[in-house]
């Protein structure tokens, strides 16, 4: 997929995203008015979060997704952690909210109405957010776009919470408890309060540069594992991610006696591997001799025989 569709293709999901949170949006609040559950109004309220991290999102994609400029070099893929940080914040305004209103609620209980013309309500509105969340988690992870994921995975939360208030909605219901209603929704604020630190701190570690995953650092580690055995070294190894780009770089260390010409054909071919074991990897690499005394590369005899021997024996000069 090139860059111009992929934009087009991410973009397009973070409008489904918006067209979702608009139509949950109606339904909840439509029950909240049938039923008159401060825990239906708190679905409601979160739904509104959606949208509004939704619109966020829309415009961070746009902007990750441009190509390289001069005055951004690397990309403009860390866009998309300002999205995931700004969702955060949106939860955790909504679980305010929600916190405030369900304690008035829990002072000064009331009764509920029309209950089954509501939760039939919610319940649409649910499965809408399922069908949305899974779709965008999926694309997130395929097109490594933390923004997609985020988004996919707090509707996923949305779903869950309107789950537990369905069911807390029913248990007043049956049990004329009012108080049970607000204690929901409270417990609906609580839940989605994890949720936004979350992704605030998810946000963070990628403004900040954070390492690679431990998988992602064996995946490199994996190809460059075939040139340590012949003898090719590697110092000062440094990763990080931005958005969909992962930035790799280090030190390889080739007898002194090699000329520029013949390192830097290797260079091209180690660069290569790492790439293909790291999609979406950005690789650099730096020609140094090894110290004075060093091993150098194996002789023939002391390498074993592997897939890539005879192409990594023409790049040594065997």
């Amino acid at each position: 997929m090139t860059g111009t569709s992929e934009r087009t293709f991410l973009t397009r999901l973070m409008w489904l995203s918006i067209a979702a949170a608009l139509v949950t949006i109606t339904l909840k609040t439509v029950a909240w008015r049938l039923t008159g559950s401060v825990g239906l109004l708190s679905d409601a309220v979160e739904s509104l979060v959606n949208l509004l991290a939704a619109i966020v999102a829309l415009t961070m994609i746009r902007w990750a997704t441009l190509p390289p400029d001069k005055e951004h070099a690397f990309g403009h893929e860390k866009a998309e952690y300002f999205a995931a940080g700004a969702e955060g914040m949106f939860i955790l305004g909504a679980a305010a909210s929600i916190g405030f209103v369900a304690v008035q609620r829990l002072l000064h209980p009331a009764g509920l109405e029309s209950v089954g013309p509501g939760l039939a309500v919610s319940v649409v509105a649910s499965l809408v957010n399922l069908g949305v969340a899974m779709t965008l988690i999926r694309a997130g992870r395929r097109h490594r776009s933390i923004t997609l994921e985020a988004d996919g995975r707090h509707l996923m939360t949305d779903v869950v919470t309107s789950g537990g208030v369905v069911i807390g909605v029913i248990a007043v219901a049956v049990s004329g408890w009012h108080p049970l209603d607000p204690i929901v929704a409270i417990a609906v604020a609580l839940n989605i309060v994890f949720t936004g630190v979350r992704l605030i701190r998810r946000s963070g570690a990628g403004l900040m540069d954070r390492s690679l995953p431990p998988e992602e650092l064996a995946r490199v580690e994996t190809a460059l594992a075939p040139y340590r055995e012949d003898g090719i070294a590697f110092k000062e190894l440094q990763t990080r991610r931005a958005g969909r780009r992962s930035f790799v770089s280090f030190k390889v260390l080739v007898p002194s006696g090699w000329t520029v010409a013949r390192g830097h054909v290797l260079l091209e071919q180690i660069e290569r591997d790492v790439e293909a074991a790291l999609p979406h990897a950005s690789v650099t690499t730096h020609l140094e001799p090894a110290p004075e005394g060093g091993r150098g590369p194996k002789t023939p005899s002391e390498r074993p025989a592997g897939k890539h021997r005879r192409r990594r024996n023409r790049l040594l000069g065997r």
